[in-house]
């Protein structure tokens, strides 16, 4: 992606002679505001790299503590002896540490397959809504993945006019192509949050920042529900205010970034963390068991 852009970038250079000072201008800008979104998501990329990196080295861990019980339980069998020699008692000690330790595997396996399952669920998501969303301005939309949790990120310019929560024609059809994805995906929860810049709303109408943003959100809510049949069981509809800015609302162009409607997709993966979160207190792994 970044060849293309200088490639694009270089276009313009040659073209100079051709072009007004004011399109050259324009398209400068235009490689700068490229170039920060790439630096960006570079700095989200390496944020889950070391992420991964965290988890992989806590499994490792792990398997490591696994492998030192192995070697004591085996380090124990062979200086038992001649079994003949146990106790009705040192037997029964064996077994239940030998069930310990396959206690411990298979936990282990289950937060393998847990951490496994929940990042292929959340690629598959991903890759579903930039699927349906990949011809709109990554200016305008935006796709992400932190922490586990997916969320869309859609400017209010597409979705509402200044002030105003009544939803545009032209953002019903970004909303129809969220709602498609998850339609097709019912074991997925959602929440619309509503986020302004911090200008004071003073139309009268409403009191403040926060009751437009909350307004906001609901008006989304009522339109995937209403227009394209979207559960309502499966939706929240939260407003933020301006206190969960993207920029320091110092100038027109960071005020822009944080009026935006966020959908943060939430997968029913109840099980998965309650299951996750029981393992780790597990003392056989080395959990505090509290």
């Amino acid at each position: 992606m970044r060849k293309v852009f200088l490639g694009v970038f270089s276009l313009a250079i040659l073209l100079t002679s051709c072009v007004s000072q004011k399109k050259y201008a324009d398209l400068e800008a235009k490689q700068q505001e490229t170039q920060d979104l790439l630096n960006s998501a570079t700095v989200k990329l390496n944020e889950c790299l070391e992420e991964k990196a965290t988890a992989m080295s806590q499994m490792e861990a792990l398997e490591e503590q696994n492998s030192f019980l192995k070697a004591n339980n085996q380090e124990l069998i062979n200086n038992m002896g001649n079994l003949t020699t146990l106790t009705a008692k040192g037997a029964e000690n064996l077994e239940k540490s030998l069930e310990s330790l396959r206690e411990k595997d298979l936990t282990i396996r289950k937060l393998q397959d847990a951490v496994t399952r929940r990042d292929s669920v959340n690629l598959a998501l991903v890759q579903s809504l930039k699927g349906v969303l990949g011809n709109l301005d990554d200016e305008d939309i935006e796709v992400t993945v932190e922490k586990g949790v997916v969320f869309v990120s859609i400017s209010d310019k597409l979705l509402f006019s200044s002030g105003s929560y009544n939803v545009t024609r032209a953002a019903k059809e970004v909303l129809g192509k969220v709602a498609k994805v998850v339609n097709n995906k019912p074991d997925f929860e959602f929440m619309v949050e509503g986020h302004t810049d911090n200008v004071p709303y003073a139309s009268g109408v409403l009191l403040d920042n926060w009751d437009l943003s909350a307004k906001r959100a609901t008006s989304i809510v009522r339109i995937l529900q209403n227009d394209f049949g979207v559960d309502p069981a499966r939706m929240t509809a939260a407003g933020r205010s301006y206190y969960v800015p993207l920029a320091a609302n110092t100038t027109s162009a960071d005020r822009a970034k944080n009026r935006r409607t966020r959908i943060v997709v939430l997968p029913k993966l109840d099980q998965f963390y309650s299951m996750i979160e029981e393992g780790m207190k597990d003392p056989a792994i080395g959990g505090s068991g509290e």
